[in-house]
């Protein structure tokens, strides 16, 4: 038998034709059904791209023609595969590393849907239940009531937030040691500001000297500025210049002055829009709401409650806690409640349990997606699409282990076999080998990256392909890759510290956690033991709290905080949401590029200047399709279309501007570029060198100028993000300039790469170090922390049994001391 007819009952396959979706190369393969399937191949081999933008997205396609056009035109399609056939395709659910929301309003409540079942079943329990007797006016009760967010469930105060906004005295003046309009305050330093022009006239008044420290001035004058003289007038002068005819008008005031507190408030309120808002926001303190105790819910579900709990109670539960919730559930209820419950609490049980085998039982229903990591955000949309009794589907799940440490990964494995054998096909895309092991089948893609990659391997049953010399998968499965290396050449034992002092953020409350500088720090720990929260608000957060002048809020204080010039958190949200963005626009290559272009004797005859050469500003760009190389077309009651723009045929310029070239090239050629190929047409000038070599120091030299950021994975999102840290950190590149030393903080910085591309992340890494920065990653990849010159390990679990500092030091003194990170650690230490 054929591997091409292998492995699947009743010879039930998906046959995919002709793929050239992305850097795909007229891929076809024939896939296995009722199987888990790996695809693999080093990062941007086109995993993804044959997976998710051509199987999912083709299946979806297919969903969107069979349904009503009136509903299809409210839901936004992927983009058109490019592949000439597939066949034997069904219903298809997918988990797409690229689209994670992180929107503040969404909670692992709302991802998962658990808001949804417990707004039903409070909605439903206390209609039916002596609790209407108290509330007459609830038998109409929705399941509105108990979303923090709508009209019927928010609190009226604080309007469903939990908090409210008062502004600070320390944050209005951060340096009580310096004079009021030399440093004490920014809010101060707005000259046209009605507190910063009657100074004069308030200090005359109270006899303070304007050029002593803040906290030397006389108290009356102090409380005066900051909330201001009540009915008392103070007269000033506002002198304004003309500046065409340079006369000056004075304006004499004589008013009450209402002081900062007062007026930072006032345009707060008043702002128009969320930036405006937060140029005010950081004068001011978040404190919980009185009302609602920081709940945020209004009075009902605050005070009706199922089986001695309110809603609220409910949604501040950890996971684990409310499975166990859950199972006692049933027990309280009356038979007629016992009716309606009976077609949630088995559903809504069934999704917590698998919450708490992915990993996730130490996480709140109200946790915020921001502060969730990138692997607890992935595993909570992966509940959202899991369901045990469904059979038939295709799943297709992108690095469903990104996030989880070695020791959490075997509920994941028991989860993908159930799924196989309740008759579904798992499609994995995979970089973990352990995980590919366990796989029936691999797909293989590559053998390179971007150009060099985009081809089919290997379609074998997975034991074979280690046999294969043309898969560097098939080395690492088989034990022969080659493991990341790394010299240790920084002394982060004798290196000057950076201590976060009275930490108290989610479940992580420390007396204190010292980083080294100049180091590389690898923050390790099981899921869910308070690496992120350490990492992002402890740390990241606080210190760039520290260096704007203000009270940090996740951390009493940061020590050593002089010796940093900045600090940079490298994550995996999104260079951009719409096909403008790029790697070349992104790190800001493309304006020196453009500069380039507009230099050419051939631009200054025809008068194009620089931004001429922009897709995004008229002038030189095609104006049918404004630079997009696209047009909507609108389909009426159907989801819109893209095509290819019919004037300038996808090159996104006009024909004039297009035959102005640079060395041969036209603009648009250069866009068409990879990373490693601009590298060699541009040997300068020097900071678009720079540019072009941090982004090949970062992994990312197969990646096209021109490619739309939103085709990147999260891993490739992280990693240009990282070139841009590496610019800033060596104060070279476009727009750079010399900030002093940095911090650059990254949340597993591997996610996304194959083995075999670890090695080039870790040599990033220390370039950032050569040039005197420090580097702090959070990793579940213990081959990266057994390089860190220094380990801080948390746990010993997750939740509240987590949150504790469990070994620090050198990798080695870790991995000899306790913890399940340590017991994993031991063996690499031998390597």
């Amino acid at each position: 038998m054929s591997h091409e007819t292998e492995g699947a009952p009743g010879g039930e396959f998906i046959e995919v034709v002709g793929a050239n979706t992305h850097n795909l190369r007229n891929v076809s393969v024939t896939i296995p059904k009722n199987r888990i399937v790996a695809f693999t191949g080093v990062s941007g081999s086109g995993k993804t791209s044959l997976a998710i933008d051509t199987i999912h997205a083709e299946a979806q396609l297919r969903y969107l023609n069979g349904i009503s056009p009136f509903f299809r035109q409210f839901i936004s399609p992927k983009d058109r595969p490019q592949v000439d056939r597939i066949a034997g395709l069904g219903v298809t659910l997918a988990v797409d590393q690229r689209r994670l929301n992180r929107s503040p309003r969404s909670t692992l409540g709302s991802i998962t849907g658990l808001n949804d079942f417990l707004g039903l079943l409070f909605a439903r329990m206390p209609a039916l239940g002596p609790e209407a007797v108290e509330f007459p006016e609830l038998r109409g009760l929705t399941s509105a009531y108990f979303d923090r967010y709508s009209m019927e469930g928010r609190c009226k105060r604080c309007a469903g937030l939990g908090y409210v906004v008062t502004p600070a005295e320390d944050r209005i003046v951060t340096r009580p040691d310096l004079p009021l309009r030399a440093g004490a305050g920014e809010w101060f330093e707005r000259a046209n500001s009605g507190e910063y022009l009657a100074l004069p006239a308030l200090a005359e008044r109270y006899g303070a000297d304007l050029d002593r420290p803040w906290r030397e001035l006389p108290e009356a004058f102090r409380h005066a500025v900051l909330h201001g003289t009540g009915d008392e007038a103070v007269s000033y002068k506002i002198v304004s210049k003309q500046k065409k005819s340079g006369t000056e008008t004075v304006i004499e005031r004589s008013v009450p002055l209402k002081g900062a507190l007062f007026e930072v408030s006032r345009l707060y309120e008043a702002a128009g829009s969320d930036s405006s808002k937060e140029n005010y926001a950081r004068f001011m303190r978040r404190q919980d709401c009185e009302d609602c105790a920081g709940s945020g819910f209004g009075d009902v579900p605050r005070t009706l409650k199922v089986a001695g709990l309110t809603y609220p109670e409910i949604v501040q539960m950890p996971i684990e806690d409310l499975r166990d919730w859950v199972a006692t559930v049933d027990a309280t209820l009356t038979p007629m409640q016992r009716e309606v419950a009976v077609n949630l609490l088995p559903d809504l049980g069934r999704r917590v349990r698998l919450m708490v085998e992915l990993g996730l039982g130490h996480l709140r229903v109200t946790r915020s997606a921001p502060s969730m990591s990138g692997g607890e955000l992935q595993r909570a949309r992966v509940t959202a699409q899991l369901n045990m009794d469904l059979t038939g589907i295709i799943f297709v799940l992108d690095e469903p282990s990104a996030g989880l440490h070695p020791a959490d990964k075997h509920p994941l494995r028991e989860i993908l076999h159930a799924l196989r054998d309740a008759g579904n096909t798992v499609l994995l895309v995979e970089h973990d080998p352990e995980l590919i092991a366990l796989a029936d089948w691999v797909v293989d893609l590559g053998p390179g990256a971007g150009r060099e990659g985009g081809t089919l391997v290997a379609s074998v049953p997975t034991a074979e392909l280690s046999d294969n010399p043309r898969s560097l998968t098939g080395a690492y499965l088989a034990g022969r890759g080659p493991r990341v290396r790394r010299e240790r050449r920084y002394d982060a034992a004798a290196a000057p510290r950076l201590g976060l002092v009275g930490i108290d953020v989610h479940n992580v409350r420390l007396d204190r956690v010292d980083i080294p500088l100049n180091s590389l720090t690898c923050i390790t720990g099981v899921s869910g033991s308070g690496k992120s929260s350490l990492l992002h608000e402890a740390l990241g957060a606080s210190l760039a709290a520290t260096l704007r002048g203000e009270r940090p809020e996740a951390v009493a204080s940061v020590e050593g905080a002089a010796a940093v010039g900045w600090v940079t958190v490298v994550n995996q949200d999104p260079i951009g949401r719409t096909p403008r963005s790029n790697p070349a626009t992104y790190t800001k290559a493309f304006d020196l590029i453009r500069k380039l272009y507009a230099a050419t004797p051939q631009a200054k005859s025809l008068g194009y200047g620089a931004g001429s050469f922009s897709f995004n500003s008229p002038g030189g760009r095609c104006e049918a399709c404004q630079g997009y190389g696209r047009r909507q077309v609108d389909m009426h009651f159907m989801p819109d279309m893209w095509v290819e723009c019919d004037v300038c045929e996808g090159r996104r310029f006009t024909p004039e501007l297009l035959a102005v070239t640079y060395h041969g090239k036209s603009v648009d050629e250069v866009l068409a570029m990879t990373v490693d190929e601009a590298a060699e047409f541009f040997p300068g000038p020097a900071p678009l060198a720079a540019t072009l070599r941090a982004t090949q120091q970062a992994g990312l030299g197969y990646l096209q100028l021109g490619q739309s950021g939103t085709e990147l994975s999260g891993g490739e999102a992280q990693r240009l993000k990282l070139a841009n840290a590496i610019l800033m950190g060596s104060g070279s590149g476009s727009g750079s300039g010399s900030r002093g030393r940095g911090l650059v903080i990254l949340d597993e910085p591997v996610t996304g790469l194959h083995p075999s591309d670890v090695q080039r992340m870790v040599d990033a890494f220390d370039t950032l170090l050569a040039a005197g920065n420090s580097v702090v990653i959070a990793e579940h990849d213990l081959h990266v922390a057994a390089c860190a010159d220094w380990i801080i390990d948390m746990g010993p679990g997750a939740g509240e049994r987590g949150g504790k500092v469990v070994g620090e030091g050198p990798p080695a003194t870790v991995a000899a001391g306790p913890g399940v990170t340590a017991r994993y650690l031991r063996p690499l230490m031998a390597d």
